[in-house]
């Protein structure tokens, strides 16, 4: 919300200025026109080739910029004598005023250059944004990232985890473990580790033959 509304009062702000300054410019060339053997329409037609030179390439800049295209050297040519040719203008309107009188004449031509390219930046900046896609994950990864991995434990009786330590202990290096031992270890009464424990030492009856 915020970058729109920089956007929007910038771009709003830019079109200001060069609105003014436009007017002013092309008054000031519409005066040296006059004055230089042009008249009627013709004078008055004259200012808006060069304005309108500088437009049609910043245009053509813009397009190429949002094809992700390289700038054709016409436009680049274009938009360089359209440039030099409405400050010319200006300052040669505000000669006969001395050298502040020509600074003075120029600027608004500067500021109609200016006002035009920073429109274009603010195009082109919000057509990049628009036109760069969205990272997309692969469907096969997002359940991965969505659910973490559960691991499934086992749950085993106090007898069960008895029985599986003196089994084990049984194969160990040592002694086998004993029945106080795994008493108090799992808080279960010596009598019932005896039971567990003999469970174990019974001989596994052999299989009769006919």
């Amino acid at each position: 919300m915020a970058d729109r509304l920089i956007r929007t009062t910038t771009a709003l702000a830019v079109l200001a200025v060069a609105a003014v300054a436009a007017v002013i410019s092309y008054e000031h060339a519409y005066e040296l026109v006059s004055s230089h053997g042009e008249s009627g329409i013709t004078a008055r037609l004259v200012p808006f080739t060069v304005d309108g030179l500088i437009w049609a390439a910043s245009m053509v800049i813009l397009d190429a910029s949002r094809r992700q295209r390289s700038v054709p050297s016409l436009a680049k040519w274009s938009l360089g004598v359209g440039i030099v040719a409405t400050i010319g203008a200006n300052v040669a309107h505000g000669m006969n005023h001395g050298a502040v009188g020509a600074v003075v004449s120029a600027w608004p031509a500067v500021a109609l250059v200016g006002s035009f390219e920073l429109l274009m930046l603010l195009t082109r900046t919000a057509a990049l944004s628009a036109s760069t896609p969205a990272v997309e994950m692969p469907e096969d990864i997002l359940p991965m990232l969505e659910e973490p991995e559960r691991t499934e434990t086992v749950q085993t009786t106090p007898e069960e985890a008895i029985l599986a330590d003196y089994l084990a202990s049984l194969n160990g290096p040592g002694r086998p473990l004993s029945q106080r031992f795994l008493a108090d270890k799992y808080g279960v009464d010596r009598r019932k580790v005896k039971q567990i424990v003999s469970t174990a030492a019974q001989p596994v009856p052999a299989h009769t033959t006919l």
